[in-house]
């Protein structure tokens, strides 16, 4: 039987609800450090895009290109094109911000070269984590209708949820360690120095906490799904 709450309420859906919380407040939280670090001018005088075009200069790598895309934070690095791509916000901003973004885009380029071993694995995952991430949950309910039959696709609905959690977990050392090679270049190339560093590490540190109230969000949509659907079929 389905746990269910008085007045026939799905108790289930407080995980939801928590992982909803966690992740609009993680939002939130990178967005307005980020605003006010925006507002912060590094001294070295250079933009998102000369800090990313000297660190990957200064690591040797040439066959990636540094460009602009519209949008606010919608920064990344695309391993099939190789390019890293800059938001409104960071390309053409010299503040402490918009460089510590850039540069951890440049962290990713550096595991790319490097063969980092988590990054690969991520990689891998992608097509079968946006699989299950779309299909896990319409499979599940599915299942509710198959009679005989509706256990099986309720597991296969689980599991395929599952590797889009995974893809969430594996996330969160690509990033973390994205972050930890920006600062670590930032750094040592002289790019932003004493405070300028502070500033750009707690803009990287409230990023960070987004993809970890995301895999939050997403292991307690899982443990949903396990205790709605994982047991015996539901008695009528």
């Amino acid at each position: 039987m389905y746990p269910m709450g008085y007045y026939g309420f799905d108790v289930t859906y407080i995980l939801v609800i928590i992982g909803a919380i966690l992740s609009m407040a993680a939002s939130a939280h990178v967005n307005s450090t980020f605003r006010k670090y925006a507002q912060v001018r590094s001294g070295s005088g250079i933009t998102g895009a000369q800090a990313a075009e000297e660190i990957l200069g200064r690591n040797g790598i040439t066959d990636v290109a540094v460009q602009h895309i519209p949008g606010n934070l919608t920064d990344h690095y695309n391993p099939a094109k190789k390019t890293v791509n800059l938001s409104d916000s960071v390309y053409a901003s010299g503040s402490v911000a918009a460089i510590g973004v850039a540069a951890h885009e440049c962290g990713h380029v550096m595991q790319h070269a490097t063969g980092y071993v988590p990054l690969s694995l991520r990689a891998a995952l992608v097509p079968v984590a946006n699989f299950g991430s779309k299909l896990g949950i319409p499979v599940c309910i599915l299942g509710m209708f198959l009679g005989s039959m509706g256990q099986t696709f309720i597991t296969i609905g689980i599991w395929m949820f599952s590797f889009g959690v995974l893809f969430q977990i594996v996330t969160l050392p690509v990033e973390f360690d994205a972050s930890r090679r920006a600062l670590a270049q930032l750094e040592n190339d002289g790019i932003l120095s004493g405070e300028e560093l502070v500033g750009t590490r707690k803009v990287l540190s409230a990023a960070a906490l987004t993809y970890v109230a995301s895999a939050a969000a997403s292991i307690m949509q899982l443990l949903r799904l396990i205790l709605l659907f994982g047991g015996s079929r539901r008695r009528d």
